[in-house]
């Protein structure tokens, strides 16, 4: 692979702004990133826009990188939209990357972003009813909630608050429950941990510690899951610029990180307990063999923990730990800041938020501060190779889209 540098990223704090725009968050990440690269707006010879809910929001169903960065001054140059529901920024720099590696653009930068608070709440609700086949929901949700049958909750268990991708979520966490033995006491040191982490973190939208036993004892969405265990709504933006060796020189400001790898896979029509053909896993193989290292050598991972089980199940996929030993791995603290691998330092999408197509650049964002050595308080020491794990949507019995990201110092 040709050598392509993050030199520029910048993220705004995720969270519910119901004052602020689009338009005013894709200018304050993009911004940023300029500026954190020492970059001009003249410098940048593409631009690729992640958005997937601007359609639903604000009638803005086309031209949406178009509309948000003309304003800003971004003229002439090929400006791409892309929408891959929750992957859409990771999708964006690997795109990025694309045009960069075929020489289309020397400079490029990713951008996703997302307002997914407003006046009118159908309208955020009715934000998950696309990201499967709307032409099958019905038998998706059949078949996907039967992943999870045989494992029932405490008699007693509140009912829980009607969520279809939480629902989903905690069948595949019951299903997962029922073949290894995890427990719901690991998926809450997971959330207690991702909480902890975000204390640290003034970008979070939450930042409140919560213990092990108050995950436990929150409100049910979807037994197993609790509150504190699922992703919020948010609004946010985040952007990251990148450029070929060979203009490296332009940005003496930069502090460029090297990206050593970018995997994007879409699933197959594989069995659930074939474990291995997860398009997580195969985008994962994929993305190591790129950057030539293996799971012991990843310092510090950020993966797409739309619930705290799935952090355990990406644990698996990057081959962090042997399938099925997410949740124990989590329950030692190894996952920690200070454990063996720490895994989402940034708190996570259960407390840093989840502004669906701006999340993936988010963990660009985390990780590339936390290779330079700048995290502060939740600064991962000798951190060298970051990992992203982004994926988004639903299809078959996975997600339809996976992004595989590896930085290095």
């Amino acid at each position: 692979m040709d050598d392509i540098y993050i030199i520029g990223v910048a993220m705004t704090r995720f969270g519910k702004h119901l004052d602020r725009s689009l338009k005013s968050l894709v200018a304050e990440a993009v911004s940023g990133a300029l500026s954190d690269a020492g970059a001009q707006i003249s410098d940048v010879d593409a631009a690729i826009f992640a958005n997937s809910t601007q359609g639903i929001m604000e009638n803005q169903h086309a031209v949406r990188g178009q509309m948000v960065l003309r304003p800003m001054g971004f003229a002439e140059i090929p400006i791409l939209n892309v929408e891959n529901a929750c992957a859409g920024g990771s999708t964006a720099l690997h795109q990025a990357v694309a045009m960069v590696r075929g020489g289309m653009a020397e400079v490029a930068l990713a951008v996703g972003a997302e307002k997914m608070h407003g006046p009118d709440k159908l309208k955020s609700s009715a934000i998950f009813e696309g990201a499967w086949d709307v032409h099958e929901a019905s038998a998706i949700v059949d078949r996907l909630s039967s992943i999870g049958e045989g494992v029932e909750p405490p008699e007693g268990t509140a009912p829980g608050v009607k969520s279809p991708f939480m629902e989903l979520y905690a069948s595949f966490t019951r299903g997962h429950m029922r073949t290894f033995g995890t427990t719901q006491e690991q998926i809450a040191a997971v959330a207690s941990k991702n909480h902890h982490h975000s204390t640290m973190n003034p970008l979070a939208q939450f930042q409140t510690d919560f213990s092990i036993a108050e995950v436990l004892a929150a409100p049910v969405i979807s037994w197993p899951l609790t509150l504190p265990m699922c992703s919020p709504i948010s609004d946010g933006a985040a952007a990251a610029l990148i450029c070929s060796k060979s203009v490296l020189s332009r940005f003496a400001d930069a502090h460029p990180i090297r990206l050593l790898a970018t995997a994007l896979t879409s699933g197959s029509d594989r069995e659930w307990k074939d474990f291995g053909g997860h398009l997580c896993r195969k985008a994962a193989e994929k993305a190591y063999a790129q950057a030539g290292i293996g799971p012991s050598d990843v310092s510090v991972a950020e993966v797409h923990d739309a619930s705290a089980f799935a952090e355990i199940v990406q644990l698996e996929n990057l081959g962090l730990c042997e399938a099925g030993q997410g949740g124990w791995m989590s329950a030692r603290g190894e996952t920690r800041i200070g454990g063996r691998v720490p895994v989402n330092p940034s708190g996570g999408l259960e407390s840093k938020g989840h502004p669906i197509s701006a999340s993936g650049l988010g963990q660009i964002y985390e990780l590339v501060t936390q290779l330079r050595g700048r995290a502060g308080a939740r600064q991962v020491d000798g951190a060298r190779i970051a990992v992203a794990e982004n994926g988004g949507g639903f299809h078959g019995v996975e997600e339809a889209a996976a992004v595989v990201t590896i930085l290095g110092a």
